[in-house]
């Protein structure tokens, strides 16, 4: 799409209330316990899985991977992309998500990428699209089926695995099939890079071109041709990411936006527990995709 209909907003934006929409450190105080107890969770499951650790996708010394191998031959394949707003985070920081996969029968691939201002998020969007290309091409070697891929994505995992599905897959890579991506799931994510071009803290690293707010922004994309997409943000995150979250399903449509769901209770960090928590609705939401 070209424009948003929201866009007048952004003309001439209130810095401190957009600092205060999607600055999610400040709104959830405790974040830092999140970080201590995931990594501690991970490191744990890194050791009582199978797994590849640091495998290079290309080039770049932040382009690798962990590969988690499927309990058996010829399963779902799920690439989990984490968040931290293009600037922040690891993988190494989620492998506890990959234990929550693993034993829903899925093999995993846990890609890590550059960080702004060293690259652009147009850039770090083309080497997760590295990654996932490895994944299928090295989907049987884990035990994970390449015709059965889904994307997981949080916070801007979530606009990647948005930009995945959205993918010309075969003009990334003529050796690819059109439809490398089955389905994806969108996690917090961030549909629409207008409003962090406007809010100073976040400018600063990402330096968002109005460019890249056009190609780089998956509400203004055309629909993707195939697939399903499932986004889902918490109840208790900010008026932004609620609206974001609906403007995914209203940019796309409900037949490729299925589910645009808001879940009580939880914040921006407090989803993930949720997703890995077995009968939570975001738990059975992924388990749904994935099969």
């Amino acid at each position: 799409m070209s424009r948003l209909e929201d866009d007048h907003r952004y003309a001439s934006p209130d810095t401190q209330w957009l600092e205060r929409m999607y600055n999610n450190r400040m709104r959830v105080p405790d974040h830092g316990e999140y970080f201590v107890r995931w990594a501690a969770e991970s490191a744990l499951v890194r050791k009582q899985l199978p797994c590849e650790l640091d495998v290079p996708y290309g080039s770049g010394p932040r382009e690798t991977l962990d590969a988690f191998h499927a309990p058996r031959k010829g399963a779902p394949l799920v690439v989990f992309v984490h968040g931290g707003y293009w600037k922040a985070m690891d993988k190494s920081q989620h492998s506890f998500i990959a234990g929550a996969l693993h034993d829903a029968g899925a093999a995993v691939v846990m890609p890590t990428y550059a960080f702004c201002p060293r690259v652009t998020i147009p850039q770090i969007t083309l080497q997760v699209a590295r990654a996932v290309a490895w994944a299928w091409r090295n989907a049987s070697k884990i035990g994970g089926d390449p015709r059965r891929i889904t994307v997981i994505g949080h916070s801007a995992g979530g606009h990647m695995a948005a930009m995945m599905l959205a993918c010309a897959w075969n003009v990334f890579d003529a050796d690819l099939p059109a439809g490398v991506v089955r389905s994806a799931l969108g996690i917090s994510g961030l549909y629409d890079l207008q409003p962090l071009m406007n809010t100073p803290s976040f400018q600063e690293v990402l330096r968002i071109t109005p460019q890249q707010v056009h190609t780089a922004s998956p509400a203004r994309l055309p629909r993707p041709a195939r697939g399903r997409f499932y986004s889902v943000v918490g109840g208790q995150e900010s008026g932004e990411y609620l609206r974001l979250n609906r403007l995914i399903q209203q940019a796309w449509g409900r037949e490729r936006v299925p589910v645009a769901a808001s879940l009580a209770g939880l914040n921006h960090f407090s989803i993930l527990d949720a997703l890995v928590k077995p009968g939570h609705r975001l738990n059975t939401m992924a388990h749904e995709l994935i099969r």
